[in-house]
């Protein structure tokens, strides 16, 4: 599925960036303004404004939180 291949694109960049000593805080707050941006120049201000929107409870369903159990 391409969004999973997209996921191991963006790990990697993650861990490489880690290592050469940017701070994980802002490669993620980086990473977040950087998809803003590509969905609003995709879908525009109103659509992309509609879907974070429903983030918070999106987070606190705990959608974004990666499971401790193996």
């Amino acid at each position: 599925d391409e969004r999973r291949e997209a996921m191991l694109y963006l790990e990697e960049a993650f861990a490489e960036a880690i290592m050469s000593g940017i701070d994980g805080d802002c490669i993620a707050q980086a990473a977040i303004f950087s998809a803003l941006m590509e969905f609003v120049g995709t879908y525009g201000e109103e659509a992309v404004a509609k879907f974070a929107e429903r983030l918070p409870e999106r987070i606190r369903q705990g959608e974004f939180t990666l499971s401790t159990k193996h």
